[in-house]
């Protein structure tokens, strides 16, 4: 049996929804691990789109979906996304959602603090989507934080809520002149978002330790990208937790030995949002043909992702920080059409070549992107569900990919939909 680790390669928003709504068929368990509502995965089946930002996206196979203790959880996003799928007639029940009653609780004053500091930041912004993520991740290494197993437990919410209160006030009102919070008007609503949510907190540690003792099949969801991991990403234009796929053990409550394979998502070209460096960026017409054929646009915020070649440098990087064994490259459909395809394949730094990624935003700023220039296709690849099928050029594409990094592609995405799909080779049925 298998148990598979899902990471972006990138940035974030490579398609890793579609990826895990495809292989969680296979799945009997399929667990996220870490981020919050400051994710989200878009699914297309049978035309109609789903979005989830904190619910995992095999919920639409009918899976037993897990929210991990490594994530962060808005209540009040998480119920409404409950309720949204109920609504498209998904089954949303204590069968099959459950969260991790060490998973940690998003509170108002978080989302304060995060946009207060922003505010404050001018032209200097992080770009965080103003969730509250930062913070709440912050008063969990400070040991202040509050998880499920305190909500549904109304003595110890209120204890740990009127604890924290004027600590919290204090910097709003007199550090970023921000509006304060009511520890009242905290407990009542947050009540009752315990009495929603208390039939679906456990320890989800044992439920994944007992499907794989009975011979199941569990599937590690990440959120964002690997250039986003608050260690290994473009610090400080970050996430604020660890993206890569160590972290689907810690976020999620097993051990190493327990997986199987990792499989990277990695978008044909390169898109980023908010802020921070993107050395393959096209700010020329052939960046807004992909942006606008490719709909970039972020499913959590809405914002204008920014778009540029497949950089390998990163592509490399991620390969190495998380044991890839094998790839899944998407919107290959979105680069037909294009006379010619660059791929950055390393950076020039001051009269030198680097191949790794470099640490220092300022070694960033300073270096160019070099290329490697390969023909295009003009043919709609969105029907082929054979590589061989694939024209020419698309093919030595791919190959070519697989050569500057040394990781194969298991999965080739040539459309939305779940089934505009090629899959070389599926990691559950090796």
């Amino acid at each position: 049996m298998s148990n598979i680790v899902i990471v972006g390669t990138q940035w974030g928003d490579e398609g890793k929804g579609k990826i895990v709504d495809l292989l969680a068929e296979f799945a009997d368990v399929v667990t996220r691990f870490q981020g919050g509502n400051n994710a989200g995965h878009t699914m297309v089946v049978n035309g109609e789109q789903f979005i989830s930002h904190l619910v995992p996206s095999g919920i639409l196979q009918g899976k037993t979906c897990l929210i991990g203790n490594g994530m962060v959880v808005d209540p009040a996003v998480l119920v409404e996304e409950m309720e949204y799928l109920i609504e498209k007639g998904v089954r949303v029940d204590a069968d099959t959602l459950k969260i991790s009653e060490r998973a940690q609780i998003i509170m108002p004053y978080h989302k304060l603090i995060d946009m207060g500091r922003e505010n404050l930041k001018g032209d200097k912004k992080i770009g965080t989507t103003g969730r509250g993520i930062g913070p709440a991740y912050e008063d969990k290494a400070t040991r202040r934080g509050i998880r499920f197993v305190d909500l549904i437990d109304p003595a110890v919410f209120r204890e740990k809520i009127e604890a924290i209160v004027a600590e919290k006030n204090f910097y709003l009102e007199k550090f970023l002149s921000a509006e304060t919070v009511s520890a009242e008007e905290m407990i009542r609503e947050y009540t009752k978002y315990a009495e929603r949510l208390a039939p679906h907190v456990t320890n989800i540690s044992v439920t994944i330790d007992d499907a794989i003792r009975a011979g199941g099949q569990v599937l590690f969801e990440g959120a964002q990208g690997t250039h986003l991991d608050i260690d290994h990403g473009t610090y400080p234009f970050v996430t604020s937790s660890n993206t890569v796929s160590g972290n689907a053990c810690c976020g999620a409550g097993v051990g190493p030995r327990e997986i199987s394979e990792v499989i990277g998502i990695v978008k044909a070209y390169t898109t980023r949002v908010g802020s921070g460096p993107f050395l393959s960026e096209l700010f020329d017409e052939t960046g807004d043909a992909i942006q606008t054929k490719g709909a970039e646009f972020g499913a959590t915020t809405g914002r204008r992702r920014r778009c540029g070649w497949l950089d390998t440098v990163i592509l490399k990087n991620a390969v190495r920080l998380n044991g890839l064994t094998g790839l899944a490259v998407t919107k290959l459909d979105v680069l037909g059409g294009l006379d010619e395809i660059r791929i950055c394949t390393a950076y020039e730094h001051n009269g030198q070549i680097l191949t790794d990624f470099p640490a220092s935003l300022k070694v960033l700023e300073a270096c160019t992107p070099v290329y490697e220039t390969l023909p295009g296709w003009s043919e709609d690849i969105s029907g082929i569900r054979r590589f061989e099928e694939l024209p020419l050029n698309a093919r030595n594409y791919l190959k070519r990919i697989e050569a500057l990094i040394g990781t194969p592609p298991k999965i080739i995405s040539v459309g939305p939909g779940r089934e505009e799909t090629i899959v070389l080779e599926n990691p559950f049925q090796k």
